[in-house]
């Protein structure tokens, strides 16, 4: 896949783009995830589709450290690759997490550019059976004993669950050692935007075709999902046997069956 950027706001952001297939397909990760771990989700999409993965605002490759945290700010990022990196057509839009809680906005706000949406354990945001959240991953991401002095390190701290190979996958290697490629304040001022209110109103002005995955041992509550597909009993629900929140890395198997079967119908 091809490494473009694109600038909007003052703020650059990057994106692996492939395929050369009539549709669009975009993908967009979770909090302090990058584009680099939904790339199998992606090649399992080409060359029947065209894929665009985002490095969304303070991840990956784009800018760090964007001014704008708010929810605004994601989904007019994603407003602006479709427009320039999909000519402004319809597009199936992809979210895991926080991702997910985007692509919602986005298909909400811009229904005529969402041709199909796809939640991967993702939800309507807000804090009810939560807690404090932000402050939580806030803590976690700030606890980094950063910069690691090498891979071994790293592994030591953060251990080798799937999203920790991610992390490790995905490090930045500078002069004085290894960094993640996110900043913890950056993560706890995004999530807190997301934590902020239950988007209820908008879940339900969604227009298009919608599939939900969920982890069998996922994070979303289960009354709030109750809840999503009783204010739209048209949705189609998948649930991954055994895999938690991170689907995507934990069986990546089942969830691109399931988002093949729902792209293909």
């Amino acid at each position: 896949m091809q490494r473009v950027t694109i600038h909007r706001d003052g703020v650059a952001l990057s994106c692996l783009v492939g395929g050369s297939g009539d549709e669009v397909v975009v993908l967009l990760h979770g909090l302090a995830g990058s584009a680099a771990e939904f790339v199998p989700t992606a090649e399992a999409l080409l060359p029947e589709h065209r894929v665009i993965v985002v490095d969304q605002r303070g991840h990956g490759h784009s800018t760090r450290r964007p001014q704008d945290l708010s929810r605004r700010a994601y989904v007019e990022d994603v407003l602006a690759v479709v427009a320039e990196l999909a000519g402004g057509v319809p597009v199936t839009v992809v979210g895991q997490s926080m991702g997910g809680h985007t692509a919602l906005l986005f298909a909400a706000e811009y229904p005529e550019l969402v041709r199909r949406l796809v939640l991967l354990e993702g939800g309507v945001g807000g804090r009810e059976e939560r807690g404090d959240y932000p402050a939580e991953l806030g803590a976690f991401f700030a606890s980094w004993p950063v910069p690691f002095a090498d891979v071994r390190q790293a592994a030591q701290f953060l251990g080798d669950t799937p999203v920790a190979q991610a992390w490790l996958r995905d490090l930045d290697r500078r002069p004085d050692g290894l960094w993640p490629r996110f900043e913890a304040g950056v993560m706890r001022g995004a999530i807190a935007a997301v934590a902020d209110r239950a988007c209820w109103d908008e879940w339900q002005r969604v227009q298009a075709p919608t599939l939900l995955v969920f982890g069998e041992h996922g994070i979303i509550p289960a009354a709030e999902v109750r809840r999503m597909v009783s204010l739209r009993p048209d949705v189609e629900r998948v649930v991954v046997a055994g895999a938690g929140h991170d689907v995507h890395l934990e069986d990546r198997g089942a969830w691109v069956r399931a988002l093949g079967q729902f792209l293909h119908r």
